[in-house]
């Protein structure tokens, strides 16, 4: 069987090729960059214009009592089943770098008297920029190790411990439970990235014990360019969070206007300022494409696409050096290590093939279950092939 074939097969079995249908994606296209921006569910645009028109036109104010104001937590609650986690632990707001700042300057305050910070030596970057901030403020100092010494490198100085669970450009999915036990035994407190992980593969926050965690929605969420992100606090944190960032909309009586801060029960403290409200609808329109769908599923499918498509460049592209595990500790997501890959991706863009690059020479191909083709990742690797 050709490997044309083989693909038209795999499609016609995929028990997911039906959600591509709730996708607004352009047929010719091969979308492989979901692991930067999702493509949009087509439910977005009606919701946002009910949300425009009705809620805000129509209600103007009022919809603030009716639905508005406690969007974070509704919101967070239904992202929570993707990552693991209890219902009361995630909000939904601000941004990815925002949240991390609360979480790692929250960590560094549950976990007094320990001076250090170790950081994922190949953490995506605003993650190092955020923690060194952090530990200027918190008078900590900041140590950045590979994550596969990282077991062996937290001790009784280190106090909060910063982690990637996906690898951005090799797409390495790194050991949550094993390196959380770790840090752990320690007595080091864990806050994890969850940015190419949330909407791809499991993660299992309280069955591991997670004390703290971070991600974006516009990628495998499909959130839309600029979506709210979400920040994950334990249930036994949540009496002693206390995060940096004491905005009035995580005050315990918001419209008091008091003149001291006193925090929200809860994981509502969280918050820091006024809800972007239109992006986060969006969003909550979103999540709706989950509802018939387990992450399980999708991480299935994601995994069945690499493999696919490491067959297709073994064939096709035979000796091209890709970077991603070939095992199944991946995300969903497959880099391969390409001369001058900013020129080369422009190229496939130009061909139909839609992934992205991170320099120096990798190219990233993003494998989102939910409406990528096995066609699409043969596509991919044909149109490599023309690259030689």
């Amino acid at each position: 069987m050709s490997l044309r074939d083989e693909a038209a097969e795999l499609d016609a079995l995929d028990p997911l090729a039906g959600k591509r249908a709730e996708f607004d994606l352009d047929p010719d296209v091969s979308y492989l960059d979901g692991n930067s921006l999702g493509a949009p569910p087509r439910g977005v645009a009606p919701r946002l214009a009910e949300v425009v028109g009705e809620q805000w036109a129509g209600r103007l104010i009022r919809s603030w009592d009716e639905g508005w104001w406690d969007a974070p937590e509704r919101i967070g609650d239904r992202i929570a089943p993707l990552i693991g986690a209890g219902p009361g632990q995630v909000v939904v707001g601000d941004s990815t770098t925002v949240n991390l700042f609360k979480a790692v300057v929250a960590a560094a305050r549950l976990n007094p008297g320990r001076p250090e910070i170790l950081v994922d030596a190949g953490t995506f970057p605003t993650d190092g920029y955020i923690a060194e901030s952090a530990a200027r403020m918190t008078g900590h100092s900041v140590r950045r190790v590979p994550v596969g010494t990282l077991a062996s490198e937290v001790g009784p100085r280190t106090a909060v411990v910063l982690v990637n669970h996906v690898d951005y450009v090799t797409g390495e999915l790194h050991d949550l439970p094993g390196i959380t036990a770790a840090v752990h035994a320690a007595g080091a407190v864990v806050v994890w990235d969850l940015c190419h992980s949330v909407g791809a593969v499991p993660v299992p926050l309280d069955a591991a014990g997670v004390d703290l965690a971070v991600g974006c929605t516009y990628k495998f969420l499909n959130g839309g360019p600029g979506a709210p992100a979400f920040l994950y606090v334990a249930r036994k944190w949540l009496d002693e969070f206390d995060q940096p960032l004491t905005g009035w909309a995580g005050h315990a009586d918001p419209f008091g206007m008091t003149p001291a801060y006193a925090g929200r029960a809860g994981i509502s403290r969280g918050r820091t300022g006024t809800p972007d409200i239109l992006s986060m609808l969006a969003l909550d329109a979103a999540l709706d494409v989950w509802r018939d769908v387990t992450i399980d599923q999708v991480r299935a499918k994601g995994l069945a696409l690499g493999d696919f498509f490491l067959r297709c460049l073994d064939s096709l592209v035979p000796g091209a050096r890709v970077v991603t595990p070939r095992s199944h500790a991946r995300g969903n997501q497959v880099s391969v290590a390409w001369p001058d890959a900013k020129a080369a991706m422009g190229k496939l863009i130009a061909r139909g093939v839609i992934g992205d690059f991170r320099p120096p020479e990798v190219l990233r191909f993003g494998l989102a279950g939910l409406y990528v083709r096995y066609a699409d990742v043969l596509r991919a690797a044909e149109e490599l092939r023309g690259l030689r």
